[in-house]
C-alpha cells in the first residue's frame, strides 16, 4: 500500500476505535446505573447522556465511510468487483447475528412458549439491522449510479435525504396496522425498535458520501485542507441546524430539540463530521497507530457480539445485566465501563493471535 492509503487507513480506525469505545461504555453505564443517579441536575449525567447520543450514529456513518471506500477503491464494473460480493455477505451475516442475538428462546426450533413481548423483543430493529441494510442500500445505489452513469454524490446525498426527511412522515405512520410486526419495526419506532430505517439509514448513506470522496481522491486526506473542509462541512450542517430549529419554534411554538427531527439529525451530523476533521487532522501528526487500535477497527462486529452477550446475555447464556442491572453508582459504573473496554481489547488480541497462529499452522501443511 502506499503511504497515503497507510495515513488514510490510521484516520478511519481512530475513527472507529472511537465508536467502539463509545458504544461499550454507553451500553456499560446505561445498563448499570442506578435510576437515583439518572438525573438532568447532574452535569455528569447530562455529559454523558449527551454523549451517547452520538455513539450510534458515529458508528453508523463510520460503517458507511469504511465500506464505501472499500468498495470504490477498486475501479472495477459493478459485476466484477468483490467487495460486492463481499457487502451482500457483510449483509447477511450482521442480519443473522442481530437476530441471533435476540433470539427469544433457548429452544432453536421450539417457539411455543414464546410470548407476545418476546416477539417484540425480537423483531426489534437495533444497530446491526441497520448497518446491514445500510450497506445493501449502498451496494444498490452504487449499482444505480453506475447504470445510469450519475455521480456517487447525487444519488448518495438523494439516498440520506430521502431516509432523514421522510423520517417526519413515517414516524406518524402505525404502520403495524398494514404490515406484520417483522417488517413494520423497520419502518418506525412503534413496536419498540430503537433504529428504524428512518431516519437512521441516512447515516450510514452520509457515511458513504465521504467514502466515495476518499476512494477517489486518494492523497486528498493527507492535506489539512481536507481537515479544514470536513469541519467547515460540520459548521454548515450545525447552521442548518439552527435555522431549523428556529423556523420552527417560531412556526409550531415547539420547544423541544432532544428528540429525533430534522434539525437534531443536521446536529449530530455536524458534530460527526467535526470528530471525523479531528481524527484526520491527528492522523497527520502520527507515524502510526498501536497495533490493537487496527485491531479493534477491524473486529467491530466481534466486539459488539461478545460486549452485548456479557452485558446482556442471549438465549442461551445469562448476562450481568440480568444480575446487576441499575444497582451501581456513577463510579462503580464507570469501573465496569473501563473493566469491559479493557477486557474487549484483551480479547480482540487474543483472537488476532490465534487467527495468526491459525493461518501459520495451514501455511506450514501446505509447504
Amino acid at each position: 500500500m502506499s503511504s497515503g492509503s497507510k495515513n488514510r487507513i490510521i484516520f478511519l480506525d481512530l475513527m472507529r476505535a472511537l465508536a467502539v469505545l463509545m458504544m461499550i461504555q454507553g451500553h456499560t453505564i446505561d445498563t448499570f446505573l442506578g435510576d437515583q443517579y439518572r438525573t438532568f441536575d447532574s452535569n455528569i449525567y447530562n455529559i454523558w447522556f449527551t454523549i451517547r447520543g452520538f455513539t450510534a450514529p458515529i458508528f453508523m456513518f463510520v460503517s458507511g465511510v469504511t465500506f464505501t471506500y472499500l468498495l470504490r477503491f477498486q475501479s472495477l464494473p459493478f459485476f466484477e468487483n468483490p467487495r460486492v460480493k463481499k457487502g451482500v455477505h457483510r449483509f447477511l451475516v450482521l442480519l443473522v447475528i442481530a437476530y441471533l442475538l435476540r433470539f427469544p428462546t433457548y429452544r432453536m426450533f421450539d417457539f411455543s412458549e414464546v410470548d407476545h413481548g418476546q416477539w417484540l423483543t425480537f423483531f426489534t430493529v437495533d444497530a446491526l439491522h441497520l448497518i446491514a441494510f445500510g450497506i445493501l442500500f449502498i451496494i444498490i445505489m452504487s449499482y444505480i449510479a453506475e447504470k445510469y452513469k450519475r455521480s456517487d454524490y447525487l444519488i448518495f446525498s438523494l439516498g440520506a435525504a430521502f431516509f432523514f426527511f421522510m423520517f417526519l412522515l413515517t414516524e406518524k405512520i402505525n404502520w403495524a396496522n398494514f404490515l406484520p410486526i417483522p417488517f413494520a419495526a423497520y419502518l418506525y419506532q412503534g413496536t419498540g425498535s430503537y433504529f428504524p430505517l428512518f431516519p437512521w439509514a441516512g447515516y450510514v448513506i452520509s457515511g458513504a458520501l465521504l467514502g466515495s470522496y476518499l476512494a477517489k481522491n486518494p492523497l486528498s486526506f493527507s492535506t489539512k485542507q481536507f481537515s479544514y473542509k470536513l469541519f467547515l462541512f460540520g459548521v454548515i450542517s450545525l447552521v442548518v441546524c439552527y435555522s431549523i430549529h428556529s423556523f420552527e419554534d417560531s412556526l409550531y411554538g415547539e420547544k423541544t430539540f432532544w428528540t429525533d427531527n430534522t434539525a437534531l439529525i443536521f446536529y449530530r451530523l455536524g458534530i460527526i463530521l467535526m470528530l471525523n476533521s479531528l481524527m484526520s487532522f491527528i492522523s497527520l501528526r502520527i507515524k502510526r497507530i498501536p497495533d490493537i487500535i487496527s485491531k479493534i477497527g477491524k473486529n467491530t462486529l466481534l466486539v459488539y457480539a461478545v460486549h452485548v452477550i456479557i452485558l446482556y446475555g442471549s438465549a442461551w447464556i445469562p448476562g450481568f445485566g440480568m444480575f446487576y442491572s441499575k444497582t451501581l453508582n456513577i463510579p462503580l459504573s464507570i469501573l465496569a465501563a473501563l473493566l469491559l473496554i479493557v477486557f474487549m481489547f484483551w480479547f480482540v488480541s487474543l483472537f488476532e493471535r490465534m487467527k495468526n497462529y491459525r493461518r501459520r499452522k495451514i501455511v506450514a501443511v501446505e509447504i
